[in-house]
């Protein structure tokens, strides 16, 4: 039986990206902590042709979209997937230690977004973005009197396998990102 809800989704239940390798597999996800918001905007350029003064035709390049995330928080290894670099930890309780590290060779690597919002018309609905790249800075702020923001925005292009570039996935029953 069809699904015959409009989906209402209602809030930001969860984010989580995944890497890609240079081989194109999708690695496990990694969680966005405490995450704020997860915007996108399909786009796409056009070409005109032009002739005896009037518009002949058009032609588009294909959709992209461009995405924004915020998080409350820093997980390193989510920072990894989505600026490349390499998380290292050391010792032992009670004197561990956690590092990222990004190179000046270490360039930013290909991954996917998952979001998750809960439907006001019973289960949820998802946002997948399956090829994205950060393009704009990944940023973050220290200040006084305020929690460090995690942030950054980019571009989806389409999947080189599926030639997906996203899907919006509606669940009768609420179904939790793997």
């Amino acid at each position: 039986m069809p699904l015959t809800n409009v989906p209402l989704p209602y809030g930001l239940r969860d984010v989580k990206v995944y890497p890609i390798s240079s081989a194109g597999v999708v690695g496990s996800a990694v969680d966005l902590p405490n995450s704020r918001t997860f915007s996108f905007e399909e786009s796409e350029d056009f070409e005109e042709l032009r002739g005896d003064d009037k518009v002949i035709a058009t032609r588009g390049s294909g959709a992209t979209v461009d995405w924004e995330i915020e998080s409350g928080g820093i997980s390193l290894e989510a920072y990894a997937v989505m600026a490349g670099g390499t998380v290292t930890s050391t010792g032992t309780t009670p004197n561990q230690k956690k590092s990222y590290t990004k190179l000046g060779a270490d360039s930013k690597p290909r991954f996917k977004v998952e979001g998750q919002a809960m439907s006001e018309s019973g289960g949820d609905f998802h946002v997948v973005l399956y090829n994205c790249k950060a393009t704009e800075g990944l940023s973050g702020e220290l200040g006084d009197q305020t929690f460090w923001l995690t942030s950054g925005s980019g571009v989806a292009i389409p999947d080189p396998s599926s030639d997906k570039v996203y899907d919006f996935v509606q669940n009768e029953t609420a179904v939790t990102i793997t």
